[in-house]
């Protein structure tokens, strides 16, 4: 009894303090108007208000993100960087550049 109390206890705590691993997902990089400029992949951590992109090192976190209506618009946030983020879907993240011209959008699988 007493081995199965000290196995049950680390799985809750294994559980508890473990973090978002992210998972790798590919993106389309285009300008603002929808012409494709090529593909990239990522790793996105998504946080469900709010996720972060890790690409080569450099990491860009959403912030919280804000929608008045969920159902009518889409949950989005400006990054300390400056950028446009946007939770287009439970699988669908983007970050747009409006100072390049640029867009990506990454669907995870």
């Amino acid at each position: 009894m007493w081995r199965i109390t000290v196995v049950l206890t680390l799985f809750v705590l294994a559980g508890c303090s473990s973090t978002p691993k992210g998972v790798d997902c590919p993106g389309e990089v285009s300008t603002i108007y929808g012409q494709s400029m090529g593909n990239t992949q990522a790793r996105i951590f998504d946080l469900v208000n709010a996720f972060a992109v890790t690409r080569d090192g450099v990491k860009v976190q959403s912030g919280t993100l804000h929608s008045t209506d969920r159902f009518q618009y889409v949950p989005s946030a400006i990054t300390a960087e400056g950028f446009y983020a946007q939770r287009l879907s439970d699988k669908q993240f983007r970050l747009i550049n409006p100072y390049q011209n640029t867009m990506i959008t990454w669907t995870c699988p």
